[in-house]
């Protein structure tokens, strides 16, 4: 087969092309179209309904930035639940901190869970780990009923589309206040603050209805679209960089292919435009 290019398209004003070498999986599940392919340059790419989640090229950027920020400024993590993330990355960082003894992860799409194993080992290597309680159900019922407690938690959603619409109302937040320990800390995929403000700021009106201490930070990666992408931070006790422990860092003997303690640190130190759009949704 030759090659053909990958497009995704954003919001009609904008495409990213993917110069593609094969299609290594198709398959449209109860939730959305999944597809995996091949592509020159980027390695090996998740979509979902088209839009690009994951690529072995730059995954690192956005699993290093969910995670890490969370457990090291949080003292002492134990125990994490991750909302989503079917490709494994998120799990996959979690789990390398020694200190947390389970993970749980609730993805909604078994297809894209059957689909990273085959074809992308790269983050589906954690679904080997003793450490992870995966379950393949609904994260909206999960954080409802559930009995657990948590010290931090990762909602690693798509955008506010189909089957993620729930994951940025303020219910869901609700019980995820309910299920986190007194010093817990939730973070969530936060959207494009160049293409996405009314969905950015519509999620931290939320947060700010649930917790007392809501802040946001970036990330930069090179295929989401704007480059530039954000996290909230949302936490009942701590600060996101007052409380970072460099010395933990150091400590954990940890490599890491983004994230530093500087880039902690200076990731949440936001543009004059997000400070003038957020304003009044977040603690300095």
């Amino acid at each position: 087969m030759s090659e053909f290019w990958t497009t995704e398209v954003h919001k009609d004003i904008y495409e990213m092309k993917y110069k593609t070498l094969k299609k290594l999986f198709s398959e449209k599940s109860k939730f959305q179209q999944v597809d995996v392919v091949e592509t020159r340059g980027y390695g090996k790419m998740l979509l979902n309904d088209g839009l690009v989640m994951i690529t072995e090229r730059d995954e690192f950027v956005y699993h290093d930035m969910i995670c890490h920020p969370a457990l090291f400024v949080h003292p002492n993590p134990k125990k994490v639940l991750v909302i989503g993330g079917g490709d494994g990355g998120t799990a996959r960082e979690v789990l390398r901190h020694k200190g947390v003894e389970k993970c749980v992860m609730v993805e909604i799409d078994e297809v894209v869970i059957n689909a990273c194993k085959e074809f992308i080992p790269q983050t589906s290597c954690v679904f080997e780990n003793s450490k992870l309680e995966l379950i393949v159900g609904d994260g909206v019922d999960y954080v409802a009923n559930t009995k657990e407690k948590f010290d931090v938690i990762l909602v690693d959603s798509t955008d506010p589309i189909g089957p993620a619409t729930p994951l940025f109302g303020v219910d869901f937040y609700k019980n995820i206040n309910l299920i986190l320990n007194d010093d817990g800390i939730v973070v969530s995929q936060a959207e494009s603050p160049y293409y996405e403000v009314e969905a950015q700021t519509s999620l931290l009106k939320v947060l700010n209805r649930v917790f007392d201490n809501v802040y946001i930070y970036n990330f930069s990666n090179l295929t989401y679209p704007g480059g530039l992408w954000s996290f909230s931070f949302a936490t009942k006790k701590y600060h996101p960089t007052k409380d970072l422990n460099t010395d933990r860092v150091k400590e954990s003997e940890l490599e890491f292919k983004y994230y530093t303690p500087d880039l902690h640190l200076s990731s949440f130190a936001l543009p004059q435009f997000m400070l003038n759009n957020c304003k009044g949704l977040i603690k300095n």
